[in-house]
């Protein structure tokens, strides 16, 4: 029992740990912030349409917090603090791209699938995806647009930019 109990402790150490310290700081220090933590069986909930392609792309993520920050609140500059950040955690450059007015950086922890974050930056928003696991490269924009066109997520999208909408 004794055992049980302090092998179950290290393992919750363990999940606890598994975001970036970057990714912390940015929420605790950005009051405006919505964040939302995803789990592998709620992002299977999020795939309404029960796509087996999805489901293949998010079987490596063990979690991923989604951090939503408004441009006007994050200058240029604190972009490349943050990016400094997450380069000081070990994490690489892997892919950068543009896809229908979104900026797209990818960045894997010592270029393993260990962990993994993704910067979506728009016109409006600053979304900061950071996954413990990983998901294909290549996949990285299919899975944003599934999360991003959740119903669920939709909502709280709307209800943040109602609130801050000056």
């Amino acid at each position: 029992m004794r055992y049980t109990l302090l092998l179950l402790l290290a393992i919750v150490t363990i999940a606890v740990q598994g975001q970036s310290k970057t990714t912390e700081k940015l929420h605790k220090n950005n009051s405006d912030a919505r964040s939302l933590f995803f789990y592998n069986n709620t992002l299977r909930m999020i795939n309404q349409k029960e796509d087996k392609e999805f489901d293949l792309l998010i079987r490596d993520v063990e979690k991923m917090k989604f951090l939503m920050i408004e441009n006007n609140n994050f200058t240029g500059d604190d972009y490349k603090k943050l990016i400094s950040g997450y380069k000081s955690e070990s994490f690489e450059e892997m892919m950068t791209s543009r896809i229908e007015g979104k900026n797209f950086d990818v960045y894997m922890k010592d270029g393993e699938s260990k962990g993994m974050v993704v910067t979506v930056k728009d016109s409006t928003y600053l979304y900061v995806l950071d996954i413990v696991g990983s998901i294909p490269l290549n996949k990285i924009s299919q899975v944003f647009k599934t999360i991003e066109g959740s119903g669920e997520i939709d909502k709280i999208v709307e209800k943040f930019t109602a609130k801050h909408k000056h």
